[in-house]
């Protein structure tokens, strides 16, 4: 059997699987740090936080919005998001004969530097483009979903195969990224101490030198690997984590839009407002109603 054979058909049963098990947009599997993306249906631009994750599709399309960088994702693809990052994600390919299907991979940084000791990992290229996965990292991921067909193994064969996961991952073109992530002392893991800092204080004014000397970083330096990582500014990151948590505000207490705009850090009720237009296509209390009147509020989480 040929190699784009054998990829097709390991392909082909990790879609079986993950049908079978997904329920709902965004399913949880009884495997830790798995979960199961689905939707028979396209969506519109949906602005979200994405969190330390290896995304896999199988099946259908998406693209995702990060900063000024436009990911596309199709079938057999997958891309790591080493930090926390505001981004917007749409599908463009999914229907009931097709849907869109996709595994999710939350990373435990502490289990890959433990992988670090005796393994180097790859050199990364262009931090903003998703990869094939090969043979190697497409058998590892069926082997992992079929335990969620033989459910008693998944307590000891579960992290055998998360490692062996990972270590694809390391070995594969986004593997620099994964390695700057688990070294306490890698850029990315001291942008990542930036980026937690302005989501625990988005609503504060913003000091870029302190998140640089937080980085342990010249602000040139700090400029340079800030947007490298999130495709954005510090300034807009805070921006964007600003007004997705205006977004849950408003859904979670209708009400005022100007006590939001003040609650999330805003000094202008009517900047606010143009910004979470332009961000979101409709103004606060329209958009709030519009998610609330269409059941989309679960679309606000992570895919």
């Amino acid at each position: 059997m040929g190699n784009a054979e054998t990829m097709n058909e390991m392909l082909r049963e990790l879609i079986a699987i993950a049908a079978r098990h997904a329920h709902g947009r965004r399913t949880r599997t009884a495997i830790p740090r798995v979960t199961i993306g689905r939707s028979e249906i396209p969506s519109p631009p949906l602005p979200e936080l994405c969190q330390p994750t290896a995304l896999f599709v199988l099946q259908g399309a998406k693209s995702v919005l990060l900063g000024d960088r436009t990911l596309r994702y199709e079938a057999g693809s997958y891309f790591v998001y080493a930090v926390e990052t505001p981004a917007t994600s749409q599908l463009i390919e999914a229907s009931a004969a097709c849907p869109y299907l996709a595994i999710g991979f939350a990373l435990d940084v502490g289990s890959i530097a433990t992988l670090l000791i005796d393994h180097e990992p790859a050199v990364g290229g262009d931090g903003f483009v998703t990869c094939l996965a090969d043979d190697d990292l497409l058998d590892a991921w069926r082997r992992m979903l079929r335990l969620l067909d033989r459910p008693a193994e998944i307590s000891v064969l579960a992290p055998m195969i998360e490692r062996e996961i990972l270590f694809r991952l390391l070995q594969g073109p986004q593997g620099g990224k994964l390695h700057q992530l688990a070294r306490a002392d890698g850029r990315l893991s001291r942008i990542r101490r930036a980026t937690a800092w302005i989501r625990t204080h988005y609503n504060e004014p913003i000091e870029v030198r302190q998140l640089a000397d937080l980085a342990h970083m010249s602000n040139a330096a700090f400029h340079r690997h800030f947007k490298a990582a999130t495709a954005m500014s510090p300034i807009q990151y805070q921006k964007q984590v600003r007004l997705l948590e205006a977004r849950h505000l408003l859904i979670a207490q209708p009400g005022n839009a100007a006590r939001v705009a003040f609650e999330v850090g805003y000094e202008s009720a009517s900047q606010f407002t143009r910004e979470y237009a332009r961000q979101f296509g409709l103004p606060p209390a329209r958009d709030a109603a519009r998610l609330l009147a269409r059941g989309e509020v679960a679309a606000l989480e992570v895919d």
